[in-house]
């Protein structure tokens, strides 16, 4: 991909000392269990997850004041019940900013980064104890309010949300509800980046300048003829999410953010799961970002010292607000895409419908046992192409281009007999 000197010129306004100070003062909060303190007496002593929330919406507001008023900071609340983490019926709220777009043929088109804001310790029920959670996952909604005060300077054709959930550690109960509203009111959500654990282990075995980003194989959302599709195309790597995923990594190198995204090829770490799975289980394109190696020292346990706390890393905010500004930038990915099967032949005819802001397009094709894109063939505004290349040897995809080259997410044909 060709840089965008706005986006690269945003990119670099990251700032690693705006997100330390971010990260700082969720830290100071105390204990941010979803199910800890929200009464107006926590929230004035600065203590608990309601003086969290407040904090979050400020600042978000702060943006918006910044930037003449260009976001809508708004909340998801709802009532969570009983169940095996939360102990009462529980007021559970998201906070999120959204940046409308400015193209009213694409502003409908919403891509999304979030992290969770909520913490725990060592035990799932103490609210009073010392939860620190700078890194899971102070880190992640540092990277969501970083985002949001960088990219609120600019203006993009599609939508832009910066969320930041409650209830991760409780059951994903936050997202799952955010992930719910968003598929019952149609959104056209397009792209999530959620980001949990992404800047907290200092070691000499951590690897600083790689972050992995891990992207569900068989959609959760597909049903039994989904399947059964997919297997007998050789589709298995070719969700939403996992052609997120390779779009990220040409974002990592188009705009040199400084990390590395090392793609992995499983839902999430092994046997284990966060916020993107909520928007996976809705049908949408989610991957989760969490640094190269994990200190489980530093994830759900009791406080035992003060000086060891470790802050988010910039580049890992830097990788976000790329992605996030190169596809709200970009024109729609091409509908209705179709490889056509009626005849038996060694070429390959490709079909799809012109979307809103593409000027041109592309089909992108590599081999069945290749992890990332290999080869690819501009095709102008046509919305149809032959190939002489067989639809049995390749998987292929296209993708759309508006006039400044700002490319979409490739989509895979389904085919047409």
């Amino acid at each position: 991909m060709e840089s965008d000197p706005q986006i690269a010129a945003g990119v670099h306004q990251i700032s690693a000392e705006r997100i330390q100070q971010t990260i700082e003062k969720l830290v100071s909060f105390g204990n941010r269990s979803t199910i800890s303190a929200q009464d107006e007496e926590s929230i004035k002593a600065g203590k608990g997850i309601g003086a969290a929330r407040e904090w979050i919406k400020s600042e978000f507001a702060r943006y918006s004041k910044e930037c003449g008023g260009c976001l809508e900071v708004k909340t998801d609340e709802f009532i969570e019940q009983p169940g095996e983490r939360i102990p009462k019926p529980t007021e559970i709220t998201n906070v999120y900013a959204v940046l409308r777009g400015f193209d009213p043929a694409q502003a409908n088109r919403i891509v999304l980064v979030t992290g969770h804001y909520d913490s725990r310790n060592s035990d799932t029920f103490n609210t009073t104890d010392p939860a620190p959670g700078a890194n899971d996952d102070g880190s992640g909604t540092a990277v969501s309010l970083e985002c949001a005060r960088v990219l609120s300077k600019y203006k993009f054709p599609a939508t832009i949300i910066f969320l930041t959930v409650a209830g991760e550690e409780q059951g994903l109960n936050g997202s799952r509800h955010f992930a719910q509203m968003a598929r019952q009111q149609g959104w056209k959500l397009e792209a999530v980046l959620n980001n949990d654990i992404v800047g907290g282990d200092k070691s000499a075995q951590q690897d600083p300048k790689v972050v992995r980003v891990f992207s569900e194989g068989i959609p959760a959302a597909a049903n039994d003829a989904d399947i059964k599709r997919l297997r007998m195309l050789g589709g298995e790597s070719d969700s939403t999410s996992r052609e997120l995923a390779r779009y990220i990594s040409d974002i990592g190198g188009t705009y040199q953010t400084g990390v590395e995204p090392l793609l992995i090829f499983r839902l999430d770490r092994y046997l284990r799961g966060g916020d993107h799975y909520s928007f996976n289980q809705q049908g949408f394109a989610a991957v989760r970002f969490t640094e190269f190696r994990e200190d489980y020292n530093h994830q759900h346990q009791n406080v035992r010292t003060e000086g060891g706390i470790e802050y988010g890393d910039a580049i890992v905010a830097r990788l976000n607000a790329a992605t996030l500004a190169s596809l709200a930038s970009a024109p729609a990915p091409p509908a209705n895409v179709k490889i056509l099967t009626k005849n038996l032949e060694n070429d390959t005819t490709l079909t799809w419908d012109p979307v809103a802001g593409a000027s041109s397009y592309e089909v992108l094709w590599r081999a069945t046992s290749a992890p990332g894109w290999e080869r690819v063939q501009p095709v102008g505004a046509s919305t149809r192409a032959t190939l002489k290349v067989s639809k049995d040897n390749v998987i292929f995809a296209v993708r759309s281009l508006d006039s400044a080259g700002h490319r979409s997410l490739p989509v895979v044909p389904e085919p047409e007999r």
